[in-house]
């Protein structure tokens, strides 16, 4: 197996306050791989720490304990003259895009193969072919005030991708976007990951963004992370509450309202009905087994919400449905039988 690109191993960022205060920990016991070749996404709420995580990939931030190994190079433990030399590696996108606004689009992406002291005569045929990769050949000798929230990111890719890094850190890369402009985005970052390489970081609050780019993801919370793996494993078997409560907007699995107001834990009466998250993944995935349950076993279900859509390349779908209580065991064993997944949210009357 190869070896990660990046690896967090045992980190916890501490900054300390006044001793009556106590340290304030950003990052705790974070044990966290990143494939080589990957897109993995961090997702987490303000404040769980995301930020911190990807600044220490390239040393602008350093671990209170523990280490981050990138390319097989200690960050925490790096000189001034191998950090610069670990950072050439790593190109960031930012969520603001911190273009400077005295230099064309061409100046720009030039900045860092200047401050690299690349030499001044191969810099104009690098920063063409990177204005041509991000389809800004018509803007190159615009100002960033010229330019589209869009234009101005791909430019702030385009400077990323200079020094032909081999990790590239989003931070926030399309939360400043409208929904078409951020979908363009992605699919800029996909092509760059399947055509270079290049292991891609990036960290987020929105599932949507994860759902469309990233093969794996962790979730932070309160500084802690508390679930990992591959997208598709983590959205179709979510194990911790943040995770759920994120998937709520991008897989329709939220209860409608006026279902979860009536939510009992137990039925009231024989006439009860469970209300049940039926996740369809695998190979059943787009297989009718509602429809089989119905026909082959006389079960009746009320379809509440839901939706089927794809994670990569894979069908995932999930369902809110109403099963009779009295048949709740017989259905769930006819649907796990077949692949599927259920748990009980509740029951209403």
């Amino acid at each position: 197996m190869a070896e990660p690109a990046i690896s967090f191993q045992d980190v916890t960022r501490r900054y300390p306050q006044k001793a009556a205060a106590g340290d304030v920990v950003a990052l705790q016991d974070i044990w966290l791989d990143v494939p080589q070749g990957a897109v993995t996404g961090i997702i987490g709420r303000s404040g769980a720490g995301k930020s911190t995580l990807l600044r220490m990939v390239n040393g602008l931030e350093r671990p209170s304990s523990g280490k981050v190994i990138v390319n097989g190079h200690d960050v925490g433990a790096a000189s001034d003259a191998s950090l610069r030399a670990i950072r050439r590696e790593v190109g960031m996108i930012f969520q603001h895009f911190n273009l400077l606004a005295s230099r064309t689009v061409a100046e720009n992406i030039a900045l860092p193969l200047e401050i690299a002291s690349e030499d001044p005569a191969r810099i104009p045929a690098r920063v063409g072919e990177l204005i041509e990769r991000v389809g800004l050949t018509a803007q190159a000798s615009r100002y960033p005030a010229e330019l589209s929230g869009g234009q101005k990111q791909r430019v702030g890719i385009a400077r990323a991708l200079a020094t032909a890094p081999r990790v590239l850190l989003s931070d926030e890369a399309t939360s400043a976007l409208d929904p078409d402009t951020t979908r363009q985005v992605l699919e800029l970052l996909q092509s760059i990951n399947r055509e270079l390489g290049l292991t891609i970081l990036l960290i987020t609050h929105e599932m949507g963004v994860v759902r469309d780019i990233c093969s794996h993801v962790a979730v932070i919370e309160a500084g802690r992370i508390v679930e990992a793996g591959e997208t598709y494993s983590v959205f179709s078997r979510p194990g911790h509450a943040t995770t759920r409560s994120f998937l709520q907007g991008v897989t329709g699995v939220a209860v409608p309202h006026f279902v979860a107001g009536q939510l009992r834990d137990t039925p009231q009466d024989a006439s009860a009905e469970a209300v049940v998250q039926v996740t369809f993944t695998g190979r059943h995935a787009t297989d009718p087994m509602l429809a089989r349950l119905t026909a082959e076993r006389g079960v009746s279900v009320n379809i509440l919400a839901g939706a089927i859509e794809e994670i990569g390349d894979k069908p995932f779908g999930s369902l809110i449905v109403g099963l009779p209580s009295g048949r709740l065991d017989e259905s769930r064993r006819f649907l796990e039988e077949h692949g599927l997944m259920t748990e009980v949210l509740g029951y209403v009357g």
